[in-house]
């Protein structure tokens, strides 16, 4: 096998590990200064209000967490039935877009669990 041919598979499954190092980085960073700015204003002598001192939350939501893999799952789709690559056995690639079902269906579980939770 060619090491042309590893180069892109290995590309593929190193994006995701690197989007997850870098927002776990950036999140490092960002309570690094938040906590360096507390203990400027503590030494400064200045009265740390409670909202300072309290950390942050991520607002939580289903509905869009939920459109975003829809999306993703039917733009998968799509981009899958387009392609007109053929594989070595003459098929042709659109033959994996079932693969797009994964993202479409667990977008479809956190829409229905929005819509649980707001009515009751």
């Amino acid at each position: 096998m060619e090491p042309a041919a590893l180069f892109i598979p290995f590309i593929v499954m190193l994006a995701p590990v690197l989007i997850v190092l870098i927002t776990l980085r950036y999140r490092y960073q960002q309570t690094q200064a938040r906590y360096q700015m507390l203990l400027q204003l503590a030494d400064k002598g200045v009265d740390l209000p409670a909202q300072l001192l309290i950390e942050p939350q991520v607002a939580y939501s289903e509905r869009r967490r939920g459109l975003v893999l829809i999306s993703t799952g039917l733009g998968l789709m799509a981009m899958l039935l387009a392609l007109p690559i053929q594989l070595d056995n003459g098929r042709s690639i659109g033959g994996l877009w079932g693969l797009g079902l994964l993202p479409l269906m667990i977008g479809l579980g956190y829409l229905a669990s929005w819509w649980l939770n707001r009515r009751g």
